[in-house]
């Protein structure tokens, strides 16, 4: 546990290619796939939160906090950082916050600790974990001191591309191995999108004996 990180699950989407709903509650093994994520985030940061809009209740089973955008519009992954940035730093003394996409069951379990090493010699850059040659934008340690930039850039300039003010923030990236599973090599960062992406991260689950 990193007692500097707070961590944030993102779980506001829409779910179009699910056929809308809350797709972080759709089930995944004996559980659902906001219990996976949580299970995996809550052991490497000081304190986790959810961000999600509507009626928090459908959340009161994770015993998380539910912190919902402080940008109207549903703004996409920008506004859910956004507000967990504003979040940690009211409710903690922490320095920086973790993001993590609340429909990806799979990430790595170092991911904060490694994130964090690589902001050692840059502790003002956003570290953003990326596998397979491609980055991923919502699984990222933000420096708290951002907020105010990144209101600006979400409200005032009406951007909401996570690439692009990590770009010109200023961002390291960190690559993760592969999930050896079976014969097979399974991005860490698979995401479940549509129907066919749950059936196969329930294959996956198995394979993995979780």
């Amino acid at each position: 546990m990193d007692r500097n990180v707070v961590g944030i699950i993102l779980a506001g989407g829409q779910s179009r290619r699910m056929g809308g709903g809350d797709k972080p509650l759709l089930s995944l093994g004996k559980a659902r796939l906001i219990d996976h994520v949580a299970a995996r985030l809550k052991p490497q940061v000081a304190t986790l939160g959810l961000n999600a809009n509507g009626d928090p209740a459908r959340f009161a089973g994770t015993g998380l906090p539910v912190i919902e955008d402080t940008v109207p519009g549903h703004a996409g992954p920008l506004a859910g950082i956004l507000a967990g940035l504003e979040w940690a730093a009211r409710q903690t003394s922490c320095r920086w916050l973790m993001s993590a996409a609340g429909d990806t069951p799979f990430f790595p379990t170092d991911l904060v600790e490694r994130l964090a090493a690589a902001t050692r010699e840059r502790p003002d850059a956003i570290a953003v974990a990326s596998s397979g040659g491609r980055w991923h934008p919502t699984f990222a340690l933000w420096p708290l001191g951002l907020r105010d930039a990144l209101r600006h850039f979400l409200v005032d300039e009406d951007n909401r591309r996570v690439s692009a003010f990590m770009q010109r923030q200023g961002h390291v990236e960190i690559e993760f191995p592969m999930i050896e599973a079976g014969n097979q090599k399974i991005d860490p960062f698979f995401n479940v999108n549509t129907p066919d992406d749950l059936a196969s991260a329930e294959r996956l689950l198995q394979s993995l004996g979780s």
